[in-house]
């Protein structure tokens, strides 16, 4: 185990993979893949709703019906119930590139033409398909459909431009198309009889009748590349909608058989889905650009518009960097977007505005790549100044202007810095320094300036005189940092040297020559120690203040990416192209852990509590989280969970953050497919050493056992019950004290009261037997020797129920002597109570849910404890476990605050 283990990754929204749609009650969920997992997300607000666990290869094909999902990887079919997998199909041998819902059954057909039948009901035990359907070597499948009304019947295209359909009962080919000369990508049905439409490689849509085998209309993309998704709309509008691979979605309307409208900017990447809601103007798409968004057909000109959407980075991200704490992490991708994510949330992640980018390129017909912000190649950005200006810096590549952004409002700032406008070169590093007030900047030829972040005026350029000409650098700035008192500005040469300024009166104090170019910087405010990064995949710490060099760490094998320093600046952390992340330690002056990734990292960042390290990767749009063990682990020693100068091999952080399945939001799921009543407790799996686990129920649930007596004298009625009125003269009735009539049951004859009489006797020689669900589960424990099946029941009562059920084991006739105690049922009851309390507080689960339940039991049957030996010495037991728990955890919790009080002492002396 290393310090740094796999969580889970965040922006990832979708794939190339078809989604899929399905209705539970009067909501819409569409169910998406991203890589190795699928996610379910609630139309009404795109919400995330559940995420699936992580499979052992990439999803191909994905259908889902109520509760169920069926996710095609590899030559295998999984299918699970919410997040959790049921069933495992495995009769194929090659690929399975569709499924396709059909009835109570579900079609998965591979690349290599086999088509298998699986029954829906009974998954958990059908694990063999009971229909195969071989098509022919010569037919390539590329899409597979159900036209509406056909029993029985599908339709699939292929490569080679045919079309053919099926009968799944008989296993025989009823017909087959000639097709259009062009292979088709896509087919689907509309809301007509018979009618079907079709799209091709060569950009055409077809809209064909398979009943008489005729050609109703035909549509060409005006746009390159083929068809990939077609939709009807089911509103009562004549529209079709087709989406192609440039990521243009054009509308077309059938009734004037011409283009209605065209959404151009759509999508970044080809467009994999499309879909219509039933009896909605609403049109979802999701796209390979890492996005799914939806679009309402409500203006006056029938054009659509964006109505929601969710997305991440359609392009690898290329910096990063935690910020709010480490609740955000910002991002910037080489898709030209700039990024804010939430750890926490995903609702809450976003991009930021680039100023009505849609609206002008609409206005000026260009595209929105042509007027969007080149990619980001270094940003910084500062806390302290979020509410009163601007408070991000960005360089651009190939860009000789900086820019400004307001994260309040997440939106790009007012003010452009130009520095060096007589010589205008590329900006390529810049900072922000510890007030927020100013920025630096360093551009490609050798020139730093300052800024005011506020005015976006020039305040100063730093200038070399030993230099050949007027500038910070004979060359390229590859670097700019500040201290923490504005004292000191530390600037990096790609010729390898290093420079210390005074930051106010920009004057140079002193400089560093390393003898090899350097790449990249990173300095830490608080300790003063300054990384670079050299062509000779070296890695030195130089002391700005002592100035001198002060640890050089080596290791790396190919181009060093990414450098970043912890919050105390203890460990250095750095990336490289061979697929290693190292931590070194920088007071012992050695490497303590390492890791090997399979995809190269190119950029890091380190949370500020140190709990949470980011990653981005190649060819990867996702952030990658990684948790740290240090903060959890009880070892005070690093040797414990480090590594070392050994390498571990780590897979990268799966879209859930366990390996087997992990639930976000899933509440709005189960209750569109559960009654609302239904009541889960999660199952503890391990108890951590010395602590108690509580039972998670709501706080009023346990407290209200305790505090019974006070809610019973406030729910007193203030006034006494009214008499009924009177039933009629020949009905003799009872009233009762809930108000209600209560009619005598007439007089028993004599032979109904020796029935009578023998039930009695009955049900008094079947005491020892339960008569409620409490006591038969409280009795099972001896069978199955275990306590969880009671622990939750008495979870789900009310605390009404559960004091009634305590109170009916309560002995009231003490001085009746007819019965001998020990054949008293309420005795053995109680014993059983008493075992149950001693197991479950020796195991220190559902602790404050036990201690109120323990309190009402000693309160209602104190009194009969007190009078038999042997549940006196139950009684003990439980008191000398109870007195040992609690010494445990105040002896915990009395360790934790000494540290806690020791750490303010040296943070108050510091």
């Amino acid at each position: 185990m290393g310090i740094f283990e796999p969580y889970r990754a965040i922006g990832c929204i979708t794939s190339t993979v078809p989604f899929s749609v399905q209705r539970l009650g009067t909501e819409t969920f569409i169910t998406v893949s991203v890589g190795k997992a699928f996610q379910i997300f609630n139309c009404a607000k795109l919400t995330l709703s559940l995420v699936g666990p992580q499979l052992p290869k990439k999803i191909g094909a994905l259908a889902s019906y109520r509760d169920y999902t069926f996710a095609a990887y590899g030559n295998t079919i999984g299918v699970f119930k919410r997040a959790h997998q049921v069933a495992t199909w495995t009769s194929h041998n090659a690929k399975v590139k569709f499924l396709l819902l059909f009835g109570e059954h579900i079609i998965s057909l591979d690349v290599e033409g086999n088509m298998f039948l699986w029954a829906f009901k009974g998954i958990e035990d059908n694990l063999v398909p009971f229909a195969h359907i071989m098509l022919d070597p010569k037919f390539s499948p590329t899409c597979i459909m159900h036209p509406d009304t056909y029993l029985n019947k599908v339709l699939i295209g292929s490569e080679q431009g045919l079309m053919q359909l099926w009968n799944i009962s008989t296993k025989k080919k009823i017909f087959e198309f000639k097709g259009w000369d062009s292979p088709i990508t896509c087919c689907v049905s509309s809301p007509a009889l018979d009618v079907v439409a079709v799209g091709c490689t060569d950009g055409r849509i077809h809209v064909h009748n398979i009943r008489y085998d005729e050609e109703l209309v035909s549509f060409t993309h005006s746009t390159r590349g083929s068809v990939t998704a077609l939709s009807f709309s089911t509103d009562g509008q004549p529209l079709l909608a087709s989406g192609g691979s440039s990521g243009v979605i054009s509308i077309w309307n059938l009734e004037k058989k011409r283009l209605q409208s065209v959404v151009r900017e759509a999508h970044d990447g080809a467009i994999t889905s499309l879909h219509f809601f039933a009896n909605e103007p609403v049109l979802m798409s999701a796209s390979a650009d890492n996005s799914i968004k939806m679009w309402i057909f409500d203006t006056s000109d029938g054009d659509p518009r964006l109505l929601r959407f969710r997305s991440g980075h359609s392009a690898p991200p290329l910096c990063i960097k935690f910020y709010a704490n480490g609740r955000h992490i910002l991002s910037a991708g080489q898709d030209r977007a700039f990024r804010l994510f939430s750890v926490v949330q995903d609702q809450q992640s976003r991009e930021l505005s680039q100023r009505h980018v849609s609206k002008r390129a609409k206005k000026l017909r260009v595209k929105e790549e042509e007027i969007k912000l080149k990619p980001v190649i270094a940003f910084d950005c500062a806390e302290i100044r979020e509410r009163d200006w601007c408070n991000v810096v960005t360089c651009h590549m190939d860009t000789a202007q900086a820019y400004v952004w307001r994260l309040q409002n997440f939106v790009l700032g007012e003010h452009i810095l130009n520095p060096c406008p007589e010589n205008p070169t590329p900006v390529k590093a810049c900072a922000i320094s510890a007030c927020g007030n100013f920025a630096i900047l360093g551009t490609a030829g050798g020139w730093i300036e300052k800024f005011n972040l506020q005015s976006g005026i020039h305040r100063g350029a730093y200038i070399d005189m030993s230099e050949s000409r007027s500038c910070a650098h004979d060359g390229e700035v590859v670097g700019v940092a500040c201290d923490s008192t504005n004292t000191l500005m530390i600037s990096a040469g790609y010729q390898g040297d290093l420079k210390v300024w005074d930051f106010k009166e920009r004057s140079l104090k002193s400089r560093w020559e390393i003898g090899c170019s350097v790449v990249k910087i990173v300095y830490h405010r608080y300790n003063g120690l300054l990384a670079t990064v050299a062509d000779d995949l070296t890695i030195r710490l130089f002391d700005v203040v002592a100035l001198r060099l002060v640890r050089k760490f080596e290791g790396h094998t190919d181009r060093i990416t990414d450098l970043c320093f912890s919050e105390d600046g203890k460990w250095l952390l750095s990336s490289s192209m061979d697929g290693s992340l190292r931590i070194w330690d920088v007071i012992l002056a050695r490497q303590i852990d390492a890791i090997q990734v399979d995809v190269p990292i190119t950029a890091l960042s380190l949370s500020p509590n140190m709990d949470v390290l980011a990653t981005t990767h190649v060819d990867q749009n996702g952030v990658y989280l990684w948790v740290s063990q240090a903060m959890f682990s009880s070892s005070s020693n690093v040797d414990s969970y480090a590594s070392g100068k050994e390498i571990v091999s780590v897979k990268l952080p799966s879209i859930s953050s366990t390996e087997d399945t992990q639930v976000e939001h899933s509440g709005e799921l189960v209750n569109a497919s559960q009654p609302k009543n239904a009541t889960t407790f999660p199952t503890q799996d391990k108890q951590i050493p010395d602590l108690v686990t509580l039972s998670l129920l709501p706080k009023s649930q346990w407290q209200s056992l305790i505090n019974l007596d006070i809610i019973k004298v406030r729910n007193k009625p203030i006034e006494p019950p009214k008499k009924p009125e009177k039933a009629p003269f020949f009905l003799p009735s009872v009233p009762l004290l809930s108000g209600e009539i209560l009619f005598e049951p007439g007089k028993v004859s004599l032979e109904e009261k020796d029935v009578k009489d023998e039930e009695k006797q009955t049900n008094k020689a079947r005491l020892d037997t339960p008569q409620s669900r409490f006591l038969y589960l409280l009795q099972s424990i001896d069978e199955t020797d275990s306590y969880a099946a009671f622990t939750d029941y008495i979870k789900g009562l009310s605390p009404s129920t559960l004091d009634m059920e305590l109170r009916m084991l309560q002995i009231i006739d003490d001085d009746d002597e007819q019965q001998e105690d020990g054949k008293r049922p309420e005795l053995t009851w109680i014993e059983h109570l008493l075992d149950y309390f001693i197991f479950e507080l020796s195991s220190r689960n559902n602790f404050e849910f036990l201690q109120a339940v323990i309190r009402l039991f000693l309160k209602i049957h104190g009194d009969t404890i007190r009078k038999h030996s042997h549940l006196q010495e139950k009684a003990r037991k439980l008191l000398d476990i109870q007195c040992m728990v609690w010494h445990k955890v105040d002896k915990l919790f009395q360790s934790t605050r000494c540290v806690v009080a020791f750490l303010s002492n040296c943070q108050i002396h510091v």
